[in-house]
């Protein structure tokens, strides 16, 4: 099983309300076989938190990752510049 690398990473900041976030998206193999969307977010400059979904096939992890991207990018999240 070959999964292709799969990194996004997007900030919202907004200086009025002080805010600086981060949202990291990856898809992975893991030792298993499984294919892995690791999800890691927080405030920027710290460890934040991780969550990791595990699906069978690589299609249903980059439809995942395509739909928390959406809701992200809606929500002000912008890739760096």
């Amino acid at each position: 099983m070959t999964v292709q690398p799969y990194h996004v990473y997007i900030e919202r900041r907004e200086r009025a309300k002080n805010m600086a976030r981060f949202y990291a998206l990856s898809i992975e193999a893991n030792l298993f076989g499984e294919t892995s969307l690791v999800r890691s977010w927080g405030r920027i400059g710290s460890r934040g938190q991780q969550k990791i979904h595990v699906f069978d096939s690589e299609a249903k992890a980059v439809d995942l990752l395509l739909a928390l991207l959406r809701k992200k990018r809606s929500r002000g999240y912008r890739p760096l510049q």
